[in-house]
């Protein structure tokens, strides 16, 4: 089975037991009075669990695949005895600096966290220009902070939590 389909089946997997969490533990706690509701907290979840389910099927036997006549590997496709071209590096320095700013997020705050999230994520992506790659981060976490804060009305620390905000 090519990798393309093992990571299918691993995400088929995860959606199921998604599913099953959505679907069958997350109502139970509801209150009486959100029981009655026609959107529930679960709901977005629901859908998440079941897209997911069908995408990965999809994807695990194959239909989205053209039928070639050649069985010489395409672009496209994931050849796994050549995993060390593909960048994982990048990939897994990504992943480690979403989970650094994950961690980060409470005690050093929304604009620093994320500011410093998108400068660092885009140098490990290779951009280089940090006369505009500063600014631009810097305004896009504005933007979103007071989208969120003000907009929306939900409370997001915009500071580290010694500068008492």
């Amino acid at each position: 089975m090519a990798l393309d389909r093992w990571i299918a089946l691993i995400f088929v997997t995860f959606c199921c037991i998604y599913g099953y969490a959505a679907f069958f533990t997350m109502d139970q706690l509801l209150p009486p009075f959100m029981q009655r509701n026609p959107v529930w907290p679960s709901t977005f979840p629901k859908v998440l669990a079941v897209l997911g389910t069908i995408v990965g099927m999809i994807v695990l036997l194959g239909v989205e695949k053209a039928e070639d006549k050649d069985d010489a590997p395409s672009a496209t496709e994931i050849n796994y005895r050549r995993l060390g071209d593909y960048k994982i590096g990048q990939a897994l320095m990504l992943l480690g600096l979403m989970v650094l700013y994950a961690l980060m997020l409470r005690p050093a705050g929304f604009l620093i966290s994320t500011t410093t999230f998108l400068v660092v994520g885009s140098t490990i992506l290779g951009e280089r220009k940090f006369h505009i790659m500063i600014p631009v981060a810097a305004l896009a976490t504005g933007f979103v902070w007071y989208l969120v804060q003000e907009v929306l009305g939900i409370f997001l620390r915009p500071f580290p939590f010694f500068m008492g905000m």
